[in-house]
């Protein structure tokens, strides 16, 4: 009690000290005397805040489209053979559009490119097409003239009666299997959203492609989004949309256990969150998750709330990244890797350096910053202090 009595008094006499002291005002505001006590209450952001405005995590003003594709969720992986491959959701090229170009009804299939030096990239053109390649995957979803169907895609572009696209393709070299496999999902065609695998018949990146035997007569996975995660010691996982996991059959045939969620940090509450995918760096599994940031009269946030954030305070579709010691979690807290870079994936270049994927969303409030959207591109990435980051000093001429 008698700590406390004159810890209580000491307060209120530097209270008082401060009270009388004269302040200097630069630019108009009162600046602490340099003398003032060092000692200040501080306020942690709330867990899920955001910070759109952090220069350090934006996307550095020289990362520009690596070429003119209309792209969706760019992925980008090193190959055995030292070769670069390039794949994403793309729009039929052949297809004319009443107003922009999109993939939100229909394509045509699966797209593959190839670089020596992430700087030049040869097309190798498509790689799996739905009409010619898939099995259940090739039949659409067409509605009557009398059935109500979305007529406009979520950013308001005019779209067809019939549903059939392939979206967010990732490609995976698995060493324990020595062969390359892909990853893609489905709208709501005829099969239903969903996700699956294939696999390559010759062990080349360009295929022909199959499915895997879980697969052969649906999706794997009953959700977009779907990924693959190989471990040091060859185990291979399939992760899911956002949350999920399984671990994989040693062939790769279909998953050797359940589904299951991953053990995370979540927000409070939790927000839309997708394109999963996950990678181990310094022993560390590192989850990345595309969620998007809000600018609200309360602040920045990744919160969704109710009279608070809606479409309209949408910001950032933004790469978001949290590290477990374990696989399956628990994940710790969750922190922001890039603002705009939404949706991606990171790898290391032949040398060791980091890049993470992008492409320049045409959603949110972000998207009037951009000269074009929706075509691929590549960000320098530095790890400093166990994040991840854009390396805004980067050397683009090495």
């Amino acid at each position: 009690m008698e700590n406390r009595v004159i810890l209580i008094i000491a307060c209120l006499l530097a209270g008082l000290a401060v009270h009388g002291e004269s302040t200097a005002k630069t630019d108009g505001r009162a600046q602490p005397m340099p003398h003032e006590p060092a000692f200040r209450a501080t306020t942690l952001p709330a867990y899920g805040s955001a910070d759109t405005r952090d220069e350090a995590l934006r996307v550095p003003e020289f990362v520009r489209p690596a070429f003119d594709c209309w792209m969706r969720d760019t992925y980008v992986t090193l190959g055995p053979d030292g070769y670069y491959y390039m794949t994403g959701t793309t729009a039929d090229p052949d297809r004319i559009f009443p107003g922009q170009r999109h993939c939100w009804d229909w394509n045509d299939g699966l797209y593959l490119w190839r670089s020596a030096d992430l700087k030049e990239w040869d097309a190798l053109g498509r790689i799996w097409s739905l009409d010619d390649d898939g099995t259940w995957q090739k039949e659409p979803r067409i509605y009557a003239d009398d059935e109500k169907y979305a007529r406009k895609s979520i950013n308001g572009d005019p779209m067809d009666n019939w549903f059939r696209a392939v979206w967010a393709p990732e490609l995976h070299y698995i060493e324990s299997v020595g062969n390359w496999f892909i990853v893609a999902c489905l709208n709501d065609s005829a099969s239903g959203k969903g996700s699956f695998i294939l696999k390559s018949t010759t062990g080349r990146p360009e295929g022909p492609y199959v499915n895997i035997e879980a697969n052969s007569d649906g999706p794997l996975f009953p959700n977009i989004d779907g990924s693959l995660f190989e471990d040091e010691d060859g185990t291979v996982y399939f992760v899911g949309h956002n949350h999920y996991i399984a671990r994989m059959k040693e062939d790769m045939s279909g998953f050797a256990e359940e589904l299951r969620l991953l053990k995370e940090t979540p927000y409070d509450p939790e927000p839309y969150i997708e394109g999963a995918f996950i990678f181990k760096y310094q022993g560390k599994y590192h989850l990345v998750q595309a969620i998007w940031s809000h600018r609200t009269n309360d602040g920045d946030t990744y919160v969704e709330k109710s009279g608070v954030t809606s479409q309209k305070t949408r910001y950032s579709y933004d790469c978001i990244i949290s590290v477990a010691d374990n696989v399956y979690g628990p994940y710790g807290e969750r922190y922001n890797a890039a603002t705009g870079a939404g949706h991606n994936n990171l790898f290391r270049d032949r040398d060791g350096n980091w890049w993470a994927t992008m492409f320049f969303n045409p959603r949110g409030a972000q998207a009037a910053e951009y000269e074009t959207t929706c075509r691929p591109g590549l960000i320098p990435m530095i790890y400093e202090n166990g994040r991840f980051a854009p390396n805004h000093s980067f050397d683009l001429k090495k």
